[in-house]
Parts: C-alpha cells; structure tokens; sequence
C-alpha cells in the first residue's frame, strides 16, 4: 500500500457524501478507551456552507449510548474550507489540496492538535491529540466512504 498522502484539491467535492467512520478514544491519564463507530455526511447546508453530521454508537466506560456531532464547512475559493462549529465559531481551516492537513484549535485551556491524511479516493484518516490540565486525549478515526456511492466527482 502507498503511504504517501493523495491530494484532494476540493474539499468538499472531495467529502460529498455518505461515509462510514470508526474512533478509537484513549485517555492517556486514566487509561480508559472505548470507539464511536457509525456514518458521517457532508452534504450542502440551508446557506452557504456544508454540514458535516456525524451519527453512531459510542462505547465508553462500560456504558454504550447514541451520540453524534454537526459541524459546518464554508467553502474557500481555493478549494479549502472554513470548518465551524454550528453556533458559527471558528474550528480550524481545511486544505487537502497537498493530501495532508495539520490543524490546531484553542478551547480555554485545552490544545486540539489534527492530523488529516488522504489515503485514498475512498478512504481518509484524522487523528486529534488533545492536551489540558484535565485532558490527555486522542482520537483516531478511519472514515471510509460508503459502498453504495461512487468516487467522489473532480
């Protein structure tokens, strides 16, 4: 398998779609793990942007239960994206066009570190590092994209 990062020059025609996605969740302090599995969609919002919603199982301290996230793209015109959260505040900006992203966010006192790879047409990979004075995280996720749809349009 090639290990070099595939470009994506549009982000959101390279996301369109329905994915599949699995998380890996460690806590480095207390040594707990558990996984998010289920289905992520990039799909054109009600203005401008993309929504990013994410809907699955999250298993976690013994407990298992429905969780999921929404997230907002705002398209650059380079082909990157503005990733927001839904209230409109700002996450961290995304270009693909290289195959790989690293990204950081600043949440009070907690550093978010990303890492996006492109593997493939089909396949993509981010991985966040979270440090804090009460988090010591990471969170590995595999999305793949789903097998009904077709490679994504250029």
């Amino acid at each position: 398998m090639d290990d070099a990062p595939h470009p994506a020059a549009e982000v959101l025609s390279y996301l369109a779609g329905e994915w599949t996605v699995r998380r890996e969740l460690r806590d480095e302090r207390n040594g707990h793990s558990g996984w998010f599995t289920g289905r992520a969609r990039f799909e054109p919002g009600t203005d401008s942007g993309w929504l990013h919603v994410e809907e699955g199982t999250l298993e976690w301290g013994g407990a298992r239960r429905e969780a999921g996230r929404t997230l907002r793209l705002v398209p650059g015109a380079d082909g990157s994206a503005e990733v927001t959260f839904t209230d409109g505040r700002h996450f961290h900006s995304l270009d693909l066009s290289s195959g790989h992203c690293t990204v950081s966010h600043q949440c009070g006192a907690d550093l978010y570190e990303g890492d996006y790879t492109v593997v493939s047409p089909d396949e993509w990979r981010l991985r966040w590092a979270v440090h804090g004075p009460a988090k010591e995280q990471l969170l590995a996720s595999v999305y793949r994209r789903s097998p009904a749809q077709g490679p994504p349009v250029s």
